[in-house]
């Protein structure tokens, strides 16, 4: 909704103005479908621990340091990315449903 001064503007220049303005809509989710992946990982891998052990896994690739098979040492690692990715994805859904009912209720709007 957009609230406009009454300076004598004609209610035909509302109409344009309104189309040149985005929805009044709530959206508090941090991805979509086609962004979660990379932006979830991106997140991950902000974290200090996440990038130790995929340093780890990095070190492990090469044959002079190897101390465990790569798998074993890959296993924290997806282990703790999965989880956090589950976790984030049924989070931003309660988001994205709670959004979808604030959205679709109905409002009244006060006009003199």
């Amino acid at each position: 909704r957009i609230v406009l001064p009454d300076n004598g503007r004609q209610w035909k220049d509302w109409k344009q103005d309104s189309t040149f303005y985005s929805r009044n809509r709530i959206q508090t989710t941090k991805y979509t479908w086609f962004t979660f992946l990379p932006q979830n990982l991106l997140r991950q891998f902000h974290r200090l621990g996440n990038l130790y052990f995929f340093f780890l896994v990095v070190l492990n690739w090469f044959p002079q340091v190897e101390v465990f098979h790569r798998e074993i040492t890959m296993l924290p690692l997806v282990v703790v990315l999965l989880a956090s990715m589950i976790k984030d994805a049924i989070e931003d859904y309660r988001k994205y449903q709670y959004d979808k009912t604030i959205n679709l209720t109905k409002t009244r709007v006060y006009d003199k």
